[in-house]
């Protein structure tokens, strides 16, 4: 029946990918390019109608769902499909070596590959409700090597994936169901039933049991403080606990990256639910499943998770990523690099191998114009870390002198949607990060696989 399964989609794909070659390139979206009333050379190949995008991928997502029955081996998992986005980018990039290289294996490949070098950011949050199954299948599927599930407690104390635990109330649609009657602080509404303590709800997966928590659908993460109703934004996403995404990404053949969250209770919880209690849990599951460490890395703002890790899980502790979000020093200040407390010289003493600091805290600008490695990451280097950054493809559009947070030590060079590609190639070239961290996972997959072979 598997090998009937992998004919069937990879007939249907090779229909998809004839829709999306044929049909005339015309759209208003962000993601598919058109402009001036002319199509690229680029645009002529990869572009679609709305009309036609909606069929071809309606087509991809059975393939996929044919790859994903319950007796598919991780093997036959469908091909890496980009999309339109990576090379949409490309067309924007200003004209220049970086630009001719990824025409040209735009050009070229035939078929792209899967790269640990991708990872999806809460799978493909740019594309369905993070922290879903389809997010999970979707950030596989654009070729991520590595998935990561943030992992929170239930009230029963049973490991799920979500961001934060407390954001029920704008990723999932909590606040229209029964439940929102046990949040920690529920929503209120007057007579005429308008909502009047947006600003205020908060509903944490530790205010529900297991079960209760699996009845709910994810949705994307948007919030209104001052919203007069509970509707949510009509997307959902099947919500997946902590063992049930090891068991996906087996199957799908992708690398973890779990990351503890901070609790957002009093801990310890019930009075005997410690924070080691927690954090031994977390790897315990993998244990339990028979996973190889080797493609697991548990990840932790806290440095005392890490240590704990290190000290009382060494297989795993080896591959453990701190994430760094000591973003207020000035990272091309060599001095305030050096004062940061544990410096990068005792992570390594520690046995820390991982540092993940948000991307922009690895770039800076020279006089010349030209992105370079800050301060922070030629110390992370120095002292022989391995470095992943987070997150491209969460900062809608680039325009010049902008591009918000994760650009923000590099603005004055950031011209358009291109310099996605341009900060990107820094960070890989440069700097030499091993991975990135991607809302979209396509676009850190193309770059991966025409740069990094």
């Amino acid at each position: 029946m598997k090998y009937v399964q992998a004919l069937l989609s990879a007939l249907v794909m090779n229909v998809a990918t004839i829709l999306s070659l044929t049909i005339p390139a015309r759209t208003s979206t962000h993601y598919l390019y058109a402009s001036r009333g002319q199509v690229s050379v680029i645009d002529k190949v990869t572009a679609v109608t709305c009309i036609g995008y909606r069929l071809a991928a309606a087509l991809i997502c059975l393939s996929m769902a044919l790859l994903l029955a319950p007796d598919i081996e991780a093997s036959e998992v469908a091909p890496v499909q980009l999309g339109t986005r990576p090379f949409y980018l490309v067309d924007q990039l200003n004209p220049g070596v970086l630009k001719e290289e990824l025409s040209r294996c735009a050009a070229e490949t035939k078929q792209f590959r899967r790269t640990d070098f991708s990872i999806g950011h809460r799978g493909a949050a740019l594309h369905f409700p993070e922290h879903t199954r389809e997010s999970y299948i979707a950030a596989a599927g654009m070729g991520a090597g590595i998935v990561e599930c943030d992992v929170t407690f239930t009230k029963d104390r049973q490991l799920v994936c979500r961001h934060d635990q407390c954001d029920l109330h704008t990723t999932t649609n909590i606040l229209t169901t029964e439940l929102a009657g046990k949040c920690s602080v529920p929503p209120q509404f007057d007579a005429r039933g308008t909502l009047r303590n947006g600003k205020l709800i908060r509903c944490c997966t530790s205010d529900l049991t297991l079960s209760e928590f699996k009845s709910l659908e994810g949705t994307k993460a948007r919030s209104d403080p001052a919203a007069s109703t509970g509707q949510v934004y009509p997307v959902s996403g099947t919500l997946m606990t902590h063992a049930e995404s090891i068991d996906l990404f087996r199957r799908l053949g992708v690398g973890m990256a779990p990351e503890l969250k901070a609790p957002r209770v009093s801990m310890p919880f019930g009075g005997d639910y410690t924070r080691q209690d927690f954090a031994q849990q977390m790897i315990g599951e993998y244990v339990a499943a028979g996973v190889d460490s080797r493609r697991v890395w548990p990840q932790s703002f806290s440095y005392q998770d890490v240590l704990y890790w290190i000290q009382n899980t060494p297989t795993f502790g080896r591959q453990a990523v701190f994430l760094d979000s000591r973003d207020r020093i000035d990272v091309k200040a060599p001095g305030e690099v050096a004062a940061l407390v544990p410096s990068m010289e005792q992570l390594v003493r520690d046995g820390v191998r991982f540092i993940a600091p948000p991307m922009q805290m690895l770039l800076a600008v020279d006089n010349a114009d030209r992105i370079v490695p800050s301060a922070y990451a030629r110390a992370a280097r120095s002292a022989g870390l391995e470095i992943m950054g987070w997150t491209t493809e969460r900062s809608g559009r680039l325009r010049p002198g902008g591009g918000g947070y994760y650009y923000s030590t590099v603005k004055e060079v950031i011209r358009n949607d291109g310099d996605i590609l341009t900060v990107m190639d820094a960070l890989a070239q440069d700097v030499g990060i091993i991975g990135l961290f991607s809302d979209w996972p396509a676009t850190t997959t193309f770059y991966a696989n025409c740069k990094l072979k």
